[in-house]
């Protein structure tokens, strides 16, 4: 047997995920990190401006904070196999999400008489948030495709019905797993 579970046996040692979840994974933990990092950078702006009220921040935060406690907590759960989570990352994080971080600059695109004005007035603080933006944007690019086919062979097709690892019972079928 090759598969259990979202592991496969790469040796007679050990089981590995496999790679194209690790890729949709780790561009899922990217694109956590740069949000955060973009988030908080955003709030420390507006705490600056002494009208902001602080509550009004803190329930901002609060919200994102379980936005990407979920998400994280989904692309845990497709790391290990499951089907209904990789399916939320990729509609939610393909359709949602994506409109949500491109809406802001398609915006300024589309509002702007020339480019140039688009560089009027940048600071490095908008700089460091674009880097961000880019960042968060491209890892969601990348996650995508690699959430896709982590359920398929090499061949395209879908992995055999695989078993999940167990210490009592090795190598009986216990739960359906994708990969």
């Amino acid at each position: 047997m090759d598969e259990i579970g979202a592991f496969e046996r790469k040796s007679a040692a050990g089981w590995e995920w496999p790679e194209r979840a690790v890729l949709a994974y780790r561009a899922v933990v990217i694109a956590l990190v740069a949000g955060v990092a973009e988030t908080l950078l955003r709030a420390a702006q507006a705490l600056e401006d002494p009208g902001v009220p602080v509550t009004g921040v803190a329930v901002a935060l609060s919200i994102r904070a379980g936005i990407y406690l979920a998400v994280f907590a989904l692309a845990a759960r497709m790391l290990f196999g499951s089907l209904w989570a990789r399916g939320i990352l990729v509609v939610g994080l393909g359709t949602v999400g994506l409109a949500s971080l491109v809406a802001e600059p398609v915006g300024a695109l589309l509002a702007a008489d020339r480019l140039s004005a688009l560089f009027t007035g940048v600071t490095p603080v908008a700089v460091i948030l674009g880097l961000f933006r880019a960042v968060h944007v491209v890892a969601v690019l990348v996650m995508i495709p690699a959430a896709i086919q982590a359920g398929t062979t090499t061949t395209g097709s879908t992995a055999s019905l695989p078993v999940r690892p167990t210490a009592a019972g090795a190598g009986r079928r216990a739960r359906f797993r994708p990969w």
